[in-house]
């Protein structure tokens, strides 16, 4: 069993981490970190719960402890970062001079020798920790997950972008606002209406995409050579981000290739069988109403994301669209690192 703990184990994102972790096979949870405010109570007592779930038993009585590597027990080996941007920057480096650092903060997405991974789409990107931990002078070591929107997308993107040579990428989302934390988006803001604009999701989207899709050389990473436009909106739903995509091929194509390329998709994380990997990561309705975000968020435990609405785009030549559901805060943020981790528990540790 290997022990794990929690940074910024109060917020949203960190009580996935905390309900996903529950009676893990291979990972248990014994440090829970959080602001100054927070360090000395019990979970319990430190905590608002805000999940569907009832709080785990098994971290109502862990003491809290302020989000510093000093205050860490030396037996845990993985830590999950939740951290806001601003203090996950400074704050996982200090943790990766001891500990693997699984981060769901964008603080360190795209840097050099910082892998950017989703096990199914380009597990070869670990190949960089030794070059990281080289650098750094570190023992432990730091590997992200991308932005959620991205990670749905990419998962789709994956399978086509090995069977069929993409030119363009259109992609417009609607965003649940557990996207944006508890506190994120205002109820007035929101309520009976629809938010056009996401700071900095349309960019990480359009190059994260694109680093994912790309090619590890064993010392940087070459970019995937399609275009890439999103745009990005927040709407009044509470889980699950749905994304229309439209795609461009160079040549002709049957739809129903398509189709079998996403609904056969499988990768390392199934080979290998790890605990939170979906039998199938992408799933293909049929339905002319599927996928909804209440109805297939929550597909295989919320790992899986799901297609429908797969047709040829009849207005231009070469080119299809669809549309995704995936559940934004397990596929796209808890679950992404915790799938990283166990990876990373497979072939590294």
């Amino acid at each position: 069993m290997v022990n794990v703990g929690v940074l910024g184990a109060t917020g949203m994102v960190g009580q996935r981490f905390i309900q996903l972790l529950d009676n893990h096979p291979d990972f248990e949870v014994t440090a829970l970190a959080a602001s100054s405010r927070s360090a000395g109570k019990r979970y319990e007592d430190a905590t608002t719960w805000y999940l569907d779930s009832k709080m785990p038993e098994s971290v109502r009585d862990i003491k809290v402890i302020d989000t510093n590597p000093e205050e860490m027990d030396n037996d845990v080996d993985i830590v999950f970062s939740s951290l806001p941007t601003e203090f996950a920057a400074d704050v996982e480096k200090k943790f990766a001079k001891d500990y693997v650092v699984a981060s769901n903060a964008s603080a360190h997405r795209m840097k050099k020798n910082i892998p950017l991974v989703i096990p199914e789409v380009n597990p070869e990107y670990l190949d960089m920790i030794d070059a990281q931990q080289k650098e750094n002078d570190w023992d432990g070591f730091i590997v992200t997950n991308p932005n959620c929107s991205t990670i749905a997308l990419t998962l789709t993107l994956k399978p086509i972008v090995d069977n069929f040579n993409v030119q363009s990428v259109r992609v417009s989302t609607m965003q649940a606002v557990s996207g944006a934390g508890y506190n994120g988006v205002p109820s007035m803001a929101i309520v009976d209406n629809l938010v056009p604009y996401i700071g900095s999701e349309e960019e990480k989207m359009e190059s994260e995409t694109l680093h994912l899709l790309g090619s590890f050389d064993g010392d940087t990473v070459n970019n995937a050579d399609f275009k890439l436009s999103a745009s990005c909106h927040r709407v009044p739903v509470i889980d699950g981000h749905t994304e229309a995509v439209f795609i461009e091929l160079d040549d002709d194509f049957d739809i129903e290739d398509v189709k079998s390329s996403m609904a056969n998709f499988k990768a390392l994380p199934q080979e290998l069988n790890l605990f939170s990997a979906p039998e199938n990561p992408v799933i293909v309705k049929e339905e002319n109403d599927r996928p909804q975000p209440r109805m297939d968020r929550n597909a295989s435990n919320g790992m899986a994301v799901t297609v429908g609405r797969l047709r040829k785009d009849q207005a231009f030549d070469n080119s299809f669209k669809y549309v995704l559901v995936g559940h934004n805060t397990i596929r796209g943020a808890a679950g992404a690192s915790i799938l990283n981790a166990e990876l990373i528990n497979d072939k590294i540790l």
